[in-house]
């Protein structure tokens, strides 16, 4: 059914969802510095990214009643403020899991110096991406520690491994949380001072969750007094305006796109379109793409070094750190790397 009546704005870096929902509603495509209070007045949905701030500053005089992020994080949008407003909020978790797995097992591929075989990985979050790090990281004979107390209390088992037994005995140590500030489970700087202390074995550090799970100057003094050997870094603390001491000391820096492929991009644009026709009964709309939603259980080293190479986003995101954004906005999506027999 169209209505016409319907507003909406989309994000114009959310890709493939241009000309879709023009037969139902009022569509704007707009940079996310461009969206405020002003734009959102009249609208009835917003579908975006990360880079929008989603509270009350920019809600309060809007009639919005659905926000749509093609991410799978919420941390820009304010949902208990949302949640008091009756507005709906959607994410696309899982959508670029294979992504991120992709970029963190090359990274790991491309700072190793012996065989994976030789390696304990500390995997830090174990949801949709740790999974997926788990499966391919057993499927190369690492040994693997896990660290999730969210899942252990829900699952039991003896499966599970806290923060200081990681930091004891981990080579490489790999976060994969949501970025919370309270509670038990608070993830803020859980990798500060205190934890870089407790670190025996100058772990190579992984940070492609949230740039905040990691204190930037205590990852800094870490890499400084060789506490800690190496470290990758795709989320940053205050992006775009990043810290150029752990740009320069990081063995990998790249500008938030472990998650950028091009499958990973159909399947959030596609989830968040979903989500959107179904809130206000319009008709389905596809994207016409379609994407294996299937992990492959193993990769094989080859096919990950030839899928994705960190040390070109390095250089280039070294070279040009003040264009950070652009860098990012303007990414070349990646295919996944296909799954396959172990080296």
């Amino acid at each position: 059914m169209e209505n016409r009546t319907l507003n909406i704005i989309v994000e114009r870096h959310v890709p493939f969802l241009a000309g879709l929902l023009e037969p139902y509603a009022n569509v704007r495509y707009l940079d996310s510095s461009e969206i405020d209070v002003e734009k959102m007045r009249p609208t009835d949905a917003l579908i975006t990214r990360t880079r929008t701030k989603c509270d009350r500053g920019l809600l309060e005089l809007s009639r919005c009643s659905f926000i749509g992020t093609a991410t799978i994080g919420t941390d820009h949008i304010d949902t208990d403020y949302c949640a008091s407003r009756h507005i709906a909020v959607v994410n696309a978790p899982g959508c670029n899991a294979p992504a991120v797995a992709q970029y963190v097992m090359s990274s790991i591929v491309h700072m190793s110096n012996r065989p994976l075989s030789q390696y304990t990985l500390g995997i830090v979050g174990v949801g949709h991406v740790g999974s997926i790090i788990e499966k391919w990281a057993r499927a190369f004979d690492m040994h693997v520690m896990l660290c999730d107390p969210p899942r252990q209390r829900a699952e039991g088992g003896d499966c599970w491994s806290t923060l200081d037994e990681i930091a004891e005995r981990a080579d490489i140590i790999t976060f994969h949380t949501p970025l919370t500030r309270e509670g038990d489970d608070a993830t803020f700087h859980m990798a500060d001072a205190a934890f870089f202390d407790k670190l025996r074995r100058a772990p190579l550090i992984i940070n492609s969750a949230r740039g905040s799970v990691v204190d930037t100057d205590a990852l800094v003094a870490a890499l400084d007094s060789g506490k800690v050997s190496k470290a990758v870094i795709d989320c940053w603390e205050n992006e775009p305006e990043i810290s150029r001491e752990l740009l320069e000391r990081a063995a990998i820096a790249t500008p938030h796109i472990a998650g950028y492929s091009h499958e990973g991009k159909v399947r959030a644009s596609q989830m968040v379109l979903d989500a959107l026709t179904n809130f206000f009964t319009l008709p389905r709309i596809s994207l016409g793409m379609s994407v294996n939603m299937k992990v492959p259980a193993s990769v094989r080293v080859r096919d990950l070094v030839q899928s994705y190479n960190p040390m070109s986003d390095t250089a280039t995101l070294k070279a040009q750190p003040e264009k950070f954004e652009e860098l990012r906005d303007s990414y070349k999506y990646r295919t996944e790397v296909k799954g396959g027999r172990i080296d």
